[in-house]
């Protein structure tokens, strides 16, 4: 009998069905997805969100209450408060009577900024847009030189916005010219250098409080391991932090301990990679020392340079610890920072004026920041 069928071992087998580039499309999109998404979710949780919800408190009063707590909107009564209630002296200072040489000044600032903003005007890279956020800009600048002004000359005392600038400017200068220093020594042919690169790194490795309490014992004469040499020194029973100047001289001093190690690491990497080749042929033709730096060490290193202090000006910013520890932010408020501002009113239970603070303090940053990025350091790179 006769079978028509045919073997199936020897039937051919289909091909499989190709993907279209639609489905390849919707493939790498489900892909992105999946991989992106857990880091979406988290800088939502960790940054978006508390920034959303402190945004929220800074215009509103909490109250607790019993089995919970009350949340009321007041507007900008917060801010209010901060800049021209309560609040005012501790967070701005007590200004002096402007005479006329602060006008003079204050009229120079604000000629200088407006000189920019007709070179921009006039510039390749003008922009409308650009106009309103330069006109900010100027506002702000002069309102910063104001304060300044007002509450750092005459019988002016300034407040925690200023004694922040203060450790900011102070502790970042101080912290690049040594760093810069030791890292020009260490690239020098001097016996053990390798020993004192590892040194200099150690106030890196202790905490910040640590470091507080360190200072904390040497600037008091009456006991700690400098009380005899203070006692030599004819200075017994005295303290720095006893008077508003120096207890800003001993914050400054800490703080500038604890960070050079971190100016000296970098820049020394950036010193090490500047070419040897350039540096033996100036020294052939006749250039000497200062002519050196000057002309091609210092450009070369300025980019990572400029980075630097832009990352040490923000987290300089945020400096809490070593007023906290060595002075409490004493005497008085002489010493006390925003960041302590904002925490310790957020411990007596404001806390909408603990975020307002804060925001306060995010506004001045991001200023500042915004300016050494538009202005200083790209005037720096665009000289190099």
């Amino acid at each position: 009998m006769l079978v028509n069928a045919q073997d199936p071992s020897k039937a051919k087998a289909l091909p499989a069905p190709q993907p279209t580039l639609l489905m390849r499309l919707q493939a790498d999109n489900v892909a992105r997805m999946v991989f992106l998404l857990p880091s979406v979710l988290l800088v939502l949780f960790l940054a978006v969100f508390p920034l959303l919800a402190s945004l929220y408190l800074s215009v509103s009063r909490i109250q607790l209450v019993r089995g919970g707590f009350n949340i009321e909107f007041i507007g900008l009564r917060n801010f209010e408060r901060l800049l021209s209630g309560s609040e005012q002296r501790r967070f701005l200072g007590r200004f002096t009577e402007f005479n006329l040489e602060h006008w003079l000044v204050l009229g120079a600032v604000v000629l200088v900024m407006v000189l920019m903003l007709i070179n921009y005007v006039r510039s390749p890279r003008f922009k409308w847009a650009g106009i309103p956020v330069r006109l900010v800009a100027i506002a702000f600048g002069a309102a910063i030189t104001y304060l300044l002004l007002g509450t750092l000359t005459g019988r002016g005392l300034p407040g925690t916005l200023v004694v922040t600038m203060i450790f900011v400017f102070a502790g970042v200068t101080l912290q690049y010219l040594l760093g810069l220093g030791l890292a020009m020594l260490l690239t020098q042919e001097l016996p053990g250098k390798r020993f004192f690169r590892i040194v200099f790194l150690l106030p890196m490795m202790i905490t910040p409080v640590g470091i507080a309490f360190l200072f904390r014992m040497m600037t008091d004469t009456l006991q700690g391991p400098l009380a005899p040499l203070w006692a030599l020194a004819g200075l017994r029973n005295f303290s720095w932090v006893e008077t508003a100047e120096g207890a800003r001289l001993a914050v400054v001093i800490g703080d500038t301990w604890q960070w050079t190690p971190f100016m000296f690491i970098i820049l020394l990497a950036a010193l090490e990679g500047v070419s040897r080749e350039t540096i033996e042929a100036a020294l052939v033709d006749g250039a000497n020392r200062a002519q050196l730096f000057f002309h091609i060490i210092l450009p070369e290193i300025l980019p990572v340079s400029m980075t630097l202090i832009l990352i040490r000006i923000i987290e300089s910013f945020k400096i809490i610890d070593m007023p906290q520890v060595l002075t409490r932010g004493g005497p008085g408020t002489a010493t006390e920072p925003v960041s302590l501002h904002a925490y310790n009113i957020w411990r007596a239970g404001d806390w909408g004026g603990s975020a307002a603070l804060s925001y306060l303090l995010l506004i001045v940053v991001t200023f500042v920041a915004l300016v050494f990025m538009n202005s200083v350091r790209r005037r720096v790179l665009e000289w190099v």
